[in-house]
């Protein structure tokens, strides 16, 4: 696993290599520069010191030992072009001067030569360029040996630095191996580097959601033993009812019980299920579709009819437009208007009705189940959408899911449930969509239905 330490520390040194060297480079070829200018001056010096001396040694007369630390090589020449001295043998020079300033190779290197016909002489006075090179060479590395030499330093200086930028990064990471399901507190936002600011602010999302998506698995589990105790204890009671039975017509009796009481336990676990997979955290379980919610209505009053017509109520559709069409998850609509539908029956008299419409208003799609039952006061209209609660005085049976599933439907799919009165006297439960496939934000429930 790559460190960002090692990495960014490697990356720093070895970019500040790169620009020391580079500045080597620059230095040497100023030192090289400098040093040819030094020593130009010094040959044509030293050729002008000259001028006045007679050179009438013969030129085989010159020092066949020199000084080795001598690096000039003088020759002289008659205005005749005859040499009249050399001081040292070997060196490969021209025998031929060319006056002024000229660089000539030679059999151990270049030479920097200066020749100048001064009074009834041609001097000429060389030095090889190995000797320049040598001494650029040496006054760039007395000028970068310090750098060179504080490099380790920089080294570390890097090393502690990055370091010290880095410990926000160590400090998260710490206070991150911290949280537990139970303590899943946000991350605190100040004094932190404006760097690392987006991945607190993304890891705080992440532990809000995450807290969010715990605390709903608790609340489903519990509510899903607090629904099934009930039905669960009363069908114990059936069966030791059943085998206690003396004839075979209390049996029947108390078997028709068990039956009525796994189809409501049945039915809870359904509930619950459907409810567990419309929660915000819970993975989409279908993508989004054009739904027709004429068509909806259609399929919904198909199903729901034989229960209908059992309790002997009117269930029909009064309204249909074609042109209202959301979409959005078919499978979880369908759950949705079947859920509203069938409490509508549940808790409209016999001989009432169940009329269901879907239309456009103000560009947006919406359904509507008007029924002509008691309705819900305006007070407990934002009550009955929470799990499980049912108004009192309510004998008819069930889970107190329902409108719990609608609503938690409708917020999944963008829209929004408002409840309100029916023309009839009973309740009218009003799902609107947005006019683009968006959301919805929540306002108050309506008084009247649209």
């Amino acid at each position: 696993m790559r460190s960002l330490r090692h990495t960014l520390v490697l990356t720093l040194l070895g970019a500040v290599t790169a620009v020391t060297l580079v500045g080597a480079l620059a230095t040497y070829r100023q030192a090289r520069q400098g040093i040819d200018q030094i020593f130009d001056y010094h040959l044509r010096q030293l050729a002008l010191s000259l001028r006045d001396q007679a050179m009438g040694q013969p030129a085989g007369g010159g020092s066949d030992a020199p000084e080795e630390r001598f690096d000039f090589v003088i020759q002289v020449w008659t205005r005749d072009g005859e040499r009249v001295y050399v001081s040292r043998h070997g060196t490969g020079l021209p025998e031929v001067a060319t006056l002024g300033f000229a660089t000539v190779p030679g059999p151990t290197g270049d030479w920097r030569v200066y020749s100048a016909a001064l009074g009834a002489q041609v001097i000429q006075v060389a030095q090889q360029q190995a000797v320049r090179d040598r001494l650029a060479m040496a006054a760039a590395l007395r000028t970068l040996a310090p750098l060179l030499a504080l490099l380790p330093l920089l080294a570390l200086l890097v090393w502690r630095v990055v370091g010290h930028g880095l410990a926000p990064l160590d400090r998260l990471a710490r206070g991150v191996a911290a949280r537990t399901p139970a303590t899943l507190e946000p991350f605190p936002e100040v004094e932190v580097p404006a760097e690392v600011l987006p991945l607190v602010r993304a890891l705080n999302d992440l532990l809000d959601r995450l807290r969010q998506a715990l605390a709903a698995q608790r609340a489903f589990v519990a509510d899903a033993a607090h629904e099934l105790r009930t039905p669960l204890t009363a069908l114990r009671l059936q069966v030791q009812l059943a085998q206690r039975a003396g004839d075979g017509e209390a049996r029947r009796a108390a078997l028709g019980e068990v039956g009525a009481g796994l189809e409501r336990a049945t039915h809870a676990v359904q509930q619950l299920l459907l409810l567990a997979r419309q929660e915000p955290e819970a993975p989409a379980a279908g993508t989004a579709e054009p739904v027709s919610l004429a068509e909806l209505i259609g399929q919904t009053v198909a199903d729901l009819a034989p229960f209908a017509e059992a309790r002997r109520i009117d269930l029909g559709a009064t309204t249909a437009d074609e042109r209202a069409v959301v979409r959005g998850d078919g499978a979880a609509l369908r759950a949705l208007l079947a859920n509203l539908v069938d409490n509508a029956i549940r808790y409209t008299p016999q001989g009432g009705r169940v009329d269901l419409s879907c239309g456009v208003a103000d560009g947006r799609p919406f359904l509507e189940v008007a029924d002509t039952g008691p309705g819900i006061p305006e007070a407990e209209r934002e009550r009955v959408f929470d799990r499980f609660y049912r108004r009192g005085g309510t004998a008819e049976p069930g889970t107190g899911l329902g409108l719990s599933i609608v609503k938690a439907i409708a917020d999944r799919q963008g829209a929004r449930v408002t409840l309100g009165a029916a023309p009839g006297g009973g309740l009218a439960a009003r799902v609107e969509f947005a006019r683009d496939g968006g959301r919805l934000e929540d306002r108050p429930k309506r008084d009247e239905p649209g």
